[in-house]
């Protein structure tokens, strides 16, 4: 059985932990992933800010039970 990456936020976090848990999903530096976030937010018209709090509320938090 093919074993396939799940999406949560991460509890290493520093607002809700959506930059963390997209780093970790994609395996980037999360300072690196929020620097974007906020260049995205600012070229955007807060369109990044949206972005981030609709995946604030989607995104689930990642288990206590996961490493």
């Amino acid at each position: 059985m093919a074993d396939y990456k799940k999406l949560y936020r991460s509890r290493d976090k520093k607002l809700c932990g959506v930059c963390g848990g997209l780093a970790e999903y994609f395996d980037l530096d999360p300072t690196l992933l929020r620097l974007l976030w906020i260049i995205l937010t600012f070229a955007s018209c807060s369109l990044g800010l949206i972005a981030y709090l609709v995946c604030a509320l989607i995104v689930p938090q990642k288990p206590d039970n996961m490493a």
